[in-house]
Parts: structure tokens; sequence; C-alpha cells
């Protein structure tokens, strides 16, 4: 069993973007009023208490969620109103939580979690009859038995640990898989960067897969030469038509907040056309 539990990072500079991105390809789909699957292959616990010792350990949603006042930060008004009676019981909802907080008569949640003590706390969190389902199941083999889904509108987070690195590898190996089961699956890959010259082989490897309109969003809180991860980033594959455009405007002032230095570094990079 890995040793990877997000107790340690929850409401971090990486969740920030991360749940940001999220909930705008939710909204997205709701605008049409028919239903959406959530498909989420590393669920972890749903929900986090930010005064656990875990947390407090390394103090990172200090650095995060908790660095700037998102009331008054433009944009980020959905996001904040998620959060924002999470944060005032110093907990932070993770990515299956802010879905299940948002999901409509008839959409559907499908969850995925391995580690035995992670997958409890989900069920206490997100179980939920008929609309929220959660499974003890590699999220990879889970993913691709659900695919194409009911709805044919299917949300997908692909987000590991990355302890095992050939993880690198496998994610475009799922989403390639994924992508040729549902081609018009909204597939969103989180990534950490640690090492620029292993997100680089990453970027060269989804460009030479059979995915199409494939976007990069990227947000730093430091440069790249320094220790730890100094950046982290979402892979979309058919994202919302908006979604660049709301990046370019949001996150470049989300990211001088939550820099070490005060400077702003977001990329955005179209990987692949449609």
């Amino acid at each position: 069993m890995l040793s990877y539990q997000h107790e340690y990072h929850a409401g971090n500079h990486a969740d920030v973007l991360k749940h940001w991105l999220l909930i705008e390809c939710v909204q997205h789909l709701q605008k049409k009023d028919k239903p959406f699957d959530y498909i989420d292959t590393h669920a972890g616990a749903g929900l986090y208490d930010l005064n656990s010792k875990e947390a407090r350990k390394t103090g990172e949603s200090d650095h995060g969620v908790n660095k700037f006042d998102l009331a008054e930060q433009p944009g980020l008004e959905a996001y904040h109103q998620l959060v924002s009676e999470h944060l005032g019981q110093q907990r932070y909802p993770g990515s299956p939580m802010l879905v299940k907080q948002q999901l409509r008569q008839g959409d559907r949640a499908w969850l995925f979690e391995m580690h035995p003590q992670t997958i409890t706390k989900l069920e206490q969190s997100c179980a939920k009859r008929r609309s929220c389902m959660v499974h003890k199941e590699d999220g990879f083999k889970g993913l691709l038995r659900l695919l194409p889904t009911p709805s044919r509108r299917p949300l997908v987070l692909i987000d590991p640990s990355y302890e095992i690195k050939s993880d690198y590898q496998t994610v475009v190996k799922v989403m390639s898989q994924a992508y040729k089961k549902s081609p018009q699956a909204m597939l969103l890959l989180w990534y950490p960067m640690v090492h620029r010259a292993t997100i680089d082989q990453l970027e060269r490897d989804i460009q030479d897969s059979n995915m199409r309109d494939v976007h990069l969003f990227e947000l730093a809180v430091d440069e790249d030469h320094q220790q730890g991860m100094t950046a982290s980033g979402i892979i979309a594959v058919n994202p919302p038509w908006t979604l660049a455009e709301r990046f370019k405007q949001v996150m470049p002032a989300v990211s001088e907040q939550l820099a070490v230095d005060g400077v702003s570094r977001c990329r955005y990079e179209r990987l692949t056309a449609e």
C-alpha cells in the first residue's frame, strides 16, 4: 500500500488551482439540463481537518487557501462559495466533496480510492445512494470500466500521487484508452512540478498520443530550481471553450498572491488542436 496521505497537503497552492479549474468545468457542464457523470480516479478522503497533526506538520494551507482573502479575489466567487463554510470550521473539501456539493438530480459521481483508512473517511463524507458512489478499486481500471457513461457527458479527474515514477507514463496510457472509449470525455490530469524535465516529457507523450483538443494550465509559486513542488498544473482534454480565457483573467493574480516572492507565474499552452 502506498504511503501518500493528502492530509499533509490539503488546501495548498496546488489544490487552489485544481479545485478552481474543476469547479469551472462542472459549472460549464451544468449550463445544460442534461446530467453528467463525474469520475474521480484517486478521490482521497473528501474532507480534511486543517487542525490535524498532519496538516499542521506541513502548514501547507497557510501558504495556499488561507494565505489570501478568497472573497476579495475576482474570479474565485464560485470556489469561495463552495469552500468558505468548510474553512470557517478549519476544514478543507477535496474534489469529491466539491463536486458532491454541486450535483443536481440526475448527475452522478463515481469515487475511487484504495487506501483502507482513506476510503472509510471518503464513505463517511461523500457516499450518497444513487448519486455519489464510492468504490474500493483501482481508479484507472474503474475509469475504463465505466466509459462510456450513460450520460455520454463524463468529467474525469485523474490525480495520482506519482509515488510510482511510472505513473507519468501510466496516466498517458490510461487517458489514451479513455479517450478512445469516450472521445467527448472531459479529462483533467493533475501533475506536480518537481522536475521540469519530467513534465516536458509528459507533455511530449500527450502530444504524441491519440488525444485532441488538449490544453495545459499551470500555476507556480516559485522558480523551478527550488526544492520541492514549486508549481502544479492540469492537462485538460476537451475543456470548456471559455476556460483558457478565464484562466488568463483569474490565475495570474492568484499566482501573485500565493508566490513566495510576490511574482506571478502562470502558464497556458495548447498542446494539441481539435
